[in-house]
């Protein structure tokens, strides 16, 4: 027969606290040991200072084998409780948890034992009262109802108590035995920020190969169907005039096609950006704007290639934006590095009033931005001028 799930499940729960418990208390017999041997290995103690000394060698000696009891005590709540404690410890409050915690959760433990065993006791005395005799002054049924009261009272006091105790020590151990939290969080945010690192130069080495692809697969398809229409268009002659039309136009689609591609191409990362550096790339860039740009590069070395694709690509917008939205006559492009801090600023003299929340392009360079830990800073007062600020870290 099959208990119900709820209590099958506080029987379950009960034996794992129950272990854990035992185990924890037979660690800190292990404990005490330690200590005793000063008192074992002597007859008697005749002074003051040899007592002094007694007690502290045991704690001295207790302090000192704090590693291996910390190690000991991580293999119990890995085993039994599934929690890993991860090091390394702070001495000081390892031993805070051996030397104080522990012991006295250990203590509660025993407490807790020895009320189940009186409540034990107590629940079944209607089992073995009629062995040891009844009193004749009370009647049989009276102490046998308060005895058993009692014991139930007492065995739900010591469910509860070794559960408290069981959640209590995995809360003392979590926080004393494991490393300092100001460390592991500088450690977590080392990992996190190697992380973003690869995941960033994962993307960047996509549009890579985005760009190689288009390059050499699509784009040359296309220029190879224009140069096909435009042989068409010259040598066939004789061709109805409907026929013609039809050719003419999937030419010029054909070369606004090469062009979109092209301009998509030298969006995503230019091969002369690899080649060439930043300075050679955003002078193309600038040649190509169909606004005149002032353009001042100053780089003693070139930045970390996913810097230099994240510069590229928010010049590149920005001036995409000035040539759409700014109504601009002219625009200023100044790339600068100081120490490990890339700072590009782009500046037209447009009519001003750009924002982020409007959709013209700039949250997408905000968040490409942020992708490598830099930060952006628009000024763009109505009337204008606007001016776009943008540091990114050269050291990833």
């Amino acid at each position: 027969m099959r208990l119900p799930t709820a209590p099958r499940a506080a029987l379950e729960r009960l034996r794992r606290d129950a272990v854990f418990g035992l185990a924890g208390i037979a660690v800190q017999f292990l404990a005490v040991l330690v200590m005793a041997v000063p008192w074992l290995v002597q007859d008697q103690v005749a002074s003051l200072p040899a007592v002094l000394l007694n007690v502290a060698l045991p704690v001295g000696a207790l302090a000192a084998l704090s590693p291996a009891f910390t190690r000991t005590q991580r293999r119990r709540f890995a085993a039994l409780r599934g929690v890993d404690i991860p090091g390394p410890a702070r001495w000081g409050w390892q031993v805070r948890y051996n030397l104080l915690a522990a012991p006295a959760i250990a203590c509660g433990g025993l407490l807790a034992w020895i009320l189940a065993v009186v409540g034990l006791e107590g629940a079944t005395v209607f089992l073995w009262r009629p062995l040891v005799g009844r009193p004749k002054f009370v009647p049989a049924a009276m102490v046998e109802a308060y005895l058993t009261a009692l014991g139930l009272a007492l065995l739900a006091l010591a469910y509860w108590l070794i559960g408290s105790l069981a959640r209590l020590d995995v809360r003392l151990a979590t926080a004393m035995l494991g490393p300092d939290p100001a460390k592991e969080l500088e450690r977590r945010v080392e990992d996190l920020t190697e992380r973003r690192a690869g995941t960033v130069d994962a993307a960047d080495a996509e549009r890579r190969r985005i760009e190689r692809d288009l390059h050499d697969g699509a784009q040359q398809r296309l220029v190879s169907m224009a140069v096909n229409l435009g042989l068409a268009k010259a040598t066939l002659s004789d061709l109805p005039e409907e026929a013609r039309k039809v050719i003419d136009e999937a030419h010029r689609e054909a070369k606004e096609a090469i062009e979109e591609l092209n301009n998509l191409v030298r969006g995503l990362h230019p091969a002369v950006l690899d080649d060439r550096g930043l300075d050679a790339a955003l002078s193309g860039l600038a040649a190509r704007a169909t606004l005149p740009v002032r353009l001042r590069v100053a780089l003693p070395e070139r930045p970390a290639p996913t810097v230099e694709a994240v510069a590229y690509f928010v010049v590149s917008e920005s001036l995409a934006n000035v040539t759409k939205h700014a109504r601009a006559t002219e625009a200023e492009v100044t790339v600068v590095r100081t120490g490990d801090i890339l700072r590009v600023v782009i500046a037209d003299d447009g009519v001003g009033g750009a924002d982020p929340g409007r959709g013209s392009g700039l949250t997408g360079l905000v968040g490409r931005v942020g992708s490598v830990d830099g930060t952006f800073d628009l000024s763009s007062p109505r009337g204008g001028p606007t001016v776009i600020t943008v540091e990114l870290p050269c050291v990833l």
